[in-house]
């Protein structure tokens, strides 16, 4: 879905999609985001192996944005994170730190990502990883394969359960 734009240019949020039974619409999120344990099954798979699999996740819910689930770092085997170089800032969440994930002789760059030492209110993320979805193979939620969020900075995970429009793609910046 394209936003409109309005006379100073920027883009005005876009309709929501009513969610049907069993669903959640991102406009309900909250924001400032909010970090919620998980049981469902996650199945990460990269470069023909299981690099997670695991039902102690958490996800992070943001207003526009599809859940992100942040796995425990034990649940990788040793060697599939690499930490990389570089930081970025999350207004919310503190500074996050990178880490090349490889499996089966593939490498995927920057793939996934943590908060060490997050801020107040986001202390579950420090001993956890969140993955790119469209970097890996394949990742799963009780068997469902995800789709990943368009755009190459937001890492939400997608499932027939969440309903949009989602922000990161061309055009959503002023959402």
């Amino acid at each position: 879905m394209t936003a409109a734009k309005g006379y100073s240019g920027f883009s005005r949020r876009p309709q929501p999609i009513k969610p049907k039974a069993g669903q959640e619409s991102v406009w309900d999120y909250p924001r400032p985001p909010k970090v919620e344990p998980r049981s469902e099954r996650i199945i990460v798979r990269l470069g023909g192996q299981v690099i997670a699999d695991t039902t102690d996740a958490v996800r992070v819910l943001e207003t526009s944005h599809p859940p992100v689930y942040y796995l425990p770092l034990d649940a990788f085997p040793s060697g599939v994170l690499i930490p990389a170089p570089g930081t970025s800032i999350c207004e919310y969440k503190g500074e996050a730190h990178y880490f090349d994930v490889m499996a089966g002789g593939i490498i995927a760059s920057r793939a996934g990502w943590t908060y060490p030492e997050p801020v107040l209110g986001f202390e579950m993320l420090s001993t956890r990883v969140a993955l790119y979805p469209g970097r890996m193979e394949s990742c799963e939620v009780n068997g469902q394969q995800v789709s990943f969020q368009e755009g190459d900075f937001y890492g939400g995970w997608i499932t027939a359960q969440i309903v949009g429009p989602f922000k990161g793609g061309p055009g959503t910046a002023g959402w």
